[in-house]
């Protein structure tokens, strides 16, 4: 009950923080949006079909942008953290008796909230702009793959962050770790036409299902096995993650 307790207290300050300036909830919605007003037109023009696109343009691609949204928008939250040990906040902390591991589920699921929120917006945008049709169900579910993304990914990026103490070193280091596995992924394209050398080594990228997972699910495609494929992976990555960064916040605070 302790750990419950001191997991709400920072959350709710973190989220009072957020509300204090709700402009950076939707400046962090601006990219997606340029991909799917500037790119999104492209896909249309392009032979889907011939490329291996079991949906439509827009439904293949939208899934595609929330799962990206998911993975930049929490994976970059160590920066903050890196600003408050650089104030002694983290210093501080070591002489009260709240839960290490509460500091970290704080801000970690202070993150998660805000990205359910510009997930579930970008859908609505793109549901305007593209005139798709949204399936509330499918949603639902979706949402829950964010939320598995995003908790995992964000209590990681404070786990580095902790670690490493300069924006510096943060910074390329998640740059080189991103940009491989977005690319793996099949976020901007499906790769079922790709050659069989990077579908084998999409196999191993567990982003790679939860795309596959994102984009059967807002289609209503609920029978999909790779939707299970993509909780069990994702389950278990979120709580390894955690686990190790919750360790690595223990060490650090203590």
């Amino acid at each position: 009950m302790k750990l419950v307790r001191d997991t709400w207290l920072i959350y709710s300050r973190q989220m009072s923080l957020v509300l204090r300036q709700p402009t950076w909830i939707f400046i962090m919605l601006i990219q997606p949006l340029y991909y799917l007003v500037l790119f999104g037109p492209l896909l249309k023009q392009m032979p889907t079909e011939q490329m291996g696109f079991e949906y439509g343009a827009m439904e293949t691609f939208v899934p595609g942008l929330v799962i990206m949204m998911a993975m930049f928008g929490t994976l970059f939250s160590g920066f903050g953290l890196i600003a408050e040990i650089r104030e002694g906040v983290i210093e501080r902390m070591r002489v009260t008796p709240v839960s290490r591991l509460a500091l970290l589920l704080g801000r970690s699921l202070r993150d998660v909230s805000t990205l359910i929120f510009q997930a579930v917006v970008l859908v609505l945008l793109s549901s305007l702009i593209a005139d798709l049709t949204i399936n509330w169900g499918g949603l639902g579910l979706m949402l829950l793959i964010v939320l598995a993304i995003g908790l995992g990914l964000s209590a990681a990026s404070y786990g580095v962050a902790i670690v490493l103490k300069s924006e510096d070193a943060l910074a390329p280091l998640l740059n080189t770790i991103t940009q491989p596995v977005l690319l793996l992924s099949g976020i901007m394209l499906p790769l079922t036409v790709a050659p069989d050398w990077l579908k084998t080594l999409a196999n191993f990228n567990p982003f790679t299902y939860a795309v596959d997972a994102a984009r059967a699910l807002f289609n209503g495609d609920l029978n999909d096995a790779v939707i299970w494929q993509a909780g069990v992976l994702l389950g278990a990555l979120t709580i390894l993650l955690v686990f190790w960064s919750g360790r690595k916040f223990a060490k650090s605070t203590s």
